[in-house]
């Protein structure tokens, strides 16, 4: 069901719009979570260090993909705001064509490389062979991420945020059964819990293109629109590669933290796997959040209506913020506890998880404000103003891993995220106040020409 933006109250709008996209993102990251905590419990803490050896490089590829897939689909909200279905359609097409090409050329780079990134990320000997079985699975079933992330990507620009999160659901509770399947039953490892992982998602991309040919004729495209159009693709790219590549600068960084955390050892990649994947869950509020503003300052720029802009992001920031400082005192006194999910029996291991999920408890509510903020300055269509922020992120983390592990180790580790979260914020909010200025302007600029006109 298709939902317009541009009418209503704009929190109760993305509230509602928000809801689904939660449910699903904690849905996603549960298959994911239940991925380390069957191996952790199952195959013991190398297992779990083999899986979570290489989740900075697996947010460099997946991040790419989701962000470029999330970027495609700004076009097609904006047209749909302006109600220029044409359009629309016109611009979904292109989207099928470059998701097709990223696909197929991101998956024979990764598979590739992969003995590289795994060189580069300096995984320890003792549990390389589970990380490649790992890893290479994941790099193999990139056109299946990028399948889902597309279809549902086009169908949140419609309004439509409910039938995403129903199959990324059943696609979740698979998974669950597929992870102990494969890595009990068949007795396949690690490698056994990629599998799974990766069947899932192709799950999820049928059921969303079926569905899209079933129920949401306002998608389909007709033969006349299925024509390369050089100025749309470039349009196309110019959102969707920087929102991608925002995603990968940010992980480059996480990926020279993870570099630094790998070298000291077993018990610090075990402790830094287990906080990742608390943390990864507790983003999920943020993630749904952004993504709702989002789509309705992207639907409120192609409907002209500036006042609406401003007061989707101001509402959607204090939301934000205010999950932000509540789940961050959740982590300060319970980051132990949720780490026994993943750890049981290792005493060093679980204290150092928590004082990772500890320290970022302290200034998580940041987050509340960059990802929104970022994301609405994305969806207003200057995707390369917000890229910016994860090349500062990566300048934070990578300095202080190069600085500081040397001498400090794991409590470097422990207070990189916090520095990159500071400085991202200080360019963020001045540059989303220029644009928001700019897009005021020519929103002006644009109602005067069509009153000329009339």
């Amino acid at each position: 069901m298709t939902k317009n933006m541009v009418e209503g109250n704009p929190l109760k709008l993305i509230l509602n719009f928000a809801v689904p996209l939660l449910l699903g993102n904690l849905f996603q990251q549960t298959y994911n979570m239940a991925d380390a905590a069957i191996v952790g419990q199952t195959l013991g803490p190398e297992a779990l260090a083999a899986v979570g050896a290489t989740s900075s490089v697996q947010f460099l590829v997946l991040g790419f993909c989701i962000g470029s897939m999330a970027g495609f689909a700004i076009p097609i909200a904006q047209r749909f705001g302006a109600n220029d279905l044409d359009g629309m359609k016109r611009y979904e097409y292109q989207g099928c064509v470059w998701s097709a090409i990223i696909a197929i050329g991101l998956t024979a780079l990764t598979y590739f490389f992969c003995p590289l990134i795994l060189q580069l990320l300096r995984v320890p000997a003792e549990i390389y062979q589970n990380t490649y079985d790992y890893i290479i699975v994941i790099f193999l079933g990139l056109p299946f991420t990028i399948l889902y992330n597309y279809l549902s990507s086009i169908l949140r620009a419609i309004g439509d945020s409910k039938t995403p999160f129903i199959f990324l659901a059943i696609s979740a509770v698979l998974n669950i059964f597929l992870d102990i399947f494969c890595i009990i039953n068949l007795k396949w490892g690690v490698a056994g819990a990629a599998i799974a992982t990766v069947f899932s998602q192709a799950v999820s991309g049928i059921l969303c293109l079926a569905l899209i040919k079933m129920k949401f004729p306002t998608l389909h495209i007709h033969k006349q629109q299925r024509k390369y159009d050089a100025y749309m693709s470039k349009r196309l790219l110019v959102m969707g590669l920087p929102m991608g590549l925002q995603y990968s600068i940010t992980a480059i960084g996480s990926m020279i933290m993870q570099s630094s955390n790998n070298a000291l050892g077993t018990v610090y990649v075990s402790a830094f796997t287990a906080g990742i994947k608390i943390k990864q869950f507790m983003l999920c509020p943020f993630d749904a959040l952004a993504t709702a503003v989002s789509t309705f300052v992207s639907q409120n720029y192609g409907a002209k209506k500036t006042d609406r802009i401003k007061e989707g992001l101001l509402q959607g920031t204090y939301v934000g913020v205010a999950y932000g400082v509540i789940s961050g005192i959740a982590l300060i006194l319970f980051g132990r506890a949720l780490s026994t999910l993943f750890i049981t029996g290792n005493e060093m291991v679980l204290d150092a998880s928590a004082l990772y999920l500890r320290r970022m408890g302290y200034v998580w509510w940041l987050l509340g404000i960059l990802n929104v903020v970022r994301m609405s300055v994305q969806g207003l269509g200057y995707a390369m103003r917000a890229i910016f922020c994860g090349v500062i992120e990566m300048i934070c983390r990578t300095l202080t891993c190069v600085i500081f592990a040397p001498t400090l180790g794991y409590n470097a580790i422990t207070w990189a995220d916090q520095v990159a979260w500071f400085g991202a914020v200080a360019y963020v909010i001045p540059i989303a106040m220029i644009t928001f200025r700019e897009v005021s302007k020519q929103i002006q600029v644009e109602r005067n020409a069509e009153m000329l006109l009339k």
